[in-house]
């Protein structure tokens, strides 16, 4: 038993002490002066039976007084009235754009093959892909360019990669609006296993494909770096684009970066326990359901985050404090998380309850894989993630003519 609690102890300390250290590193990004110049920005949605979200949308990102703005929407063959909304908003403002989706390739997720077709249609030199369901603050997206524009990769601590240049691929995670019980269980763990699992110091000097991390709720992208690592299209098979697109461009020598944006954006990422639990569950083996992740970030969280409650109620003597310290120690950066980022009180009460529910997610999933089952989402069905052979092809510019 003392053994187990030490374990626990140990496993529970691990993870605040990089969020910790990743709280010096995951920054808010500065408020800048307005009228500052800044390069245009090409706005992205893709829109897939958005009639809920996208007027709401699109409002919040025209409140943005950029001087130089496009705004397009892409109609992914929506069945509601998505397309009409935006035409009637079009018809009123002239930075606003609807384009139609062509049809989908059989080797195509849905997302990545709109997201590529619109960075084909934008002209300027920052590309911003947001979801529908996020809702941009009015100053957002300056700050974001900001950020590209004066953000260096931190070139004092260089590693055998020698990079030291611009970021050409940033991300924020929104604040997560929760309203059910398992949406405010399982929806706060975004932050949390980005801020106790990831040394995001080292993300920032090595481009290392394991230390790959984004939200595809939120990405800024300038445009030639974008199309020199393929963009979309060199995830086309994924649904996974938070992980897959900052793979793409660290794998062609570019480097990645995070930034908090919970005061830039809000999202309402799932609604209900069934579409959280399917929503988390469909792109699970691109990410911690991994076939050489799933086992060793199973033993650590559960015996982190688990194994000190589970050991509490059994042990005595030294046995009992350790279990009780490693409990108490589990709770901090979900606790610190919740206040950071505004996140639901009672889920991080509920910490453990969270992680085995993930943990379930995520070996379903697994097993899903195993047995060759597909995964169903936006109506549409995507089979096992299988390695990309052919050569990409280059994105359609808004000339109409291969880049």
């Amino acid at each position: 038993m003392l053994a187990l609690a030490v374990v626990a102890l140990v496993f529970a300390t691990v993870p605040v002490i990089f969020f910790l250290l990743n709280r010096t590193v995951y920054r808010p990004t500065v408020k800048i002066p307005k009228n500052t110049p800044l390069p245009g920005v090409s706005v992205l949605i893709p829109a897939r039976n958005e009639a809920a979200n996208i007027s709401a949308a699109l409002e919040c990102i025209l409140a943005n007084p950029m001087t130089e703005m496009e705004v397009i929407v892409l109609d992914d063959h929506s069945t509601d009235d998505t397309a009409t909304i935006v035409r009637s908003l079009a018809a009123n403002d002239s930075r606003v754009r609807l384009e139609s989706a062509p049809p989908l390739p059989d080797d195509w997720c849905g997302k990545q093959h709109a997201c590529h077709h619109l960075a084909g249609l934008a002209q300027f030199p920052y590309l911003v892909f947001v979801d529908a369901d996020v809702r941009l603050s009015s100053d957002s997206l300056a700050r974001m360019i900001h950020f590209m524009e004066s953000n260096q990769a931190d070139d004092t601590r260089l590693n055998a990669n020698n990079y030291s240049g611009p970021v050409a691929l940033a991300s924020g995670v929104p604040r997560q609006q929760t309203e059910t019980l398992l949406e405010q269980l399982l929806i706060p763990l975004i932050h949390f296993l980005l801020m106790a699992y990831l040394p995001m110091r080292r993300m920032r000097t090595d481009l290392a494909l394991s230390l790959a991390a984004g939200c595809g709720q939120l990405f800024i992208a300038r445009a030639d770096a974008y199309r020199q690592a393929d963009g979309h299209e060199a995830i086309k098979r994924s649904l996974h684009d938070g992980v897959k697109l900052p793979r793409a461009f660290r794998k062609k020598g570019m480097m990645t970066g995070l930034f908090d944006a919970t005061d830039l954006a809000t999202c309402r990422m799932y609604r209900g326990a069934t579409e959280t639990w399917q929503g988390l569950g469909k792109n699970a083996i691109e990410g911690l359901a991994a076939p050489r992740l799933i086992g060793i970030m199973t033993v650590m969280m559960f015996c982190g985050q688990v194994l000190p409650w589970v050991l509490i109620p059994f042990a005595t003597g030294w046995s009992l404090g350790l279990a009780l310290t490693a409990a108490a120690v589990s709770l901090v950066p979900r606790v610190a998380g919740a206040v950071q980022f505004q996140q639901s009180k009672l889920g991080a009460a509920l910490h453990p309850l969270s992680i085995i529910l993930l943990l379930a997610i995520q070996w379903q999933a697994f097993f899903k894989w195993m047995l060759g089952m597909t995964n169903s989402w936006k109506g549409r069905s995507y089979g096992a993630i299988k390695k990309q052979t052919s050569a990409p092809t280059k994105p359609v510019t808004a000339a109409g003519v291969r880049a």
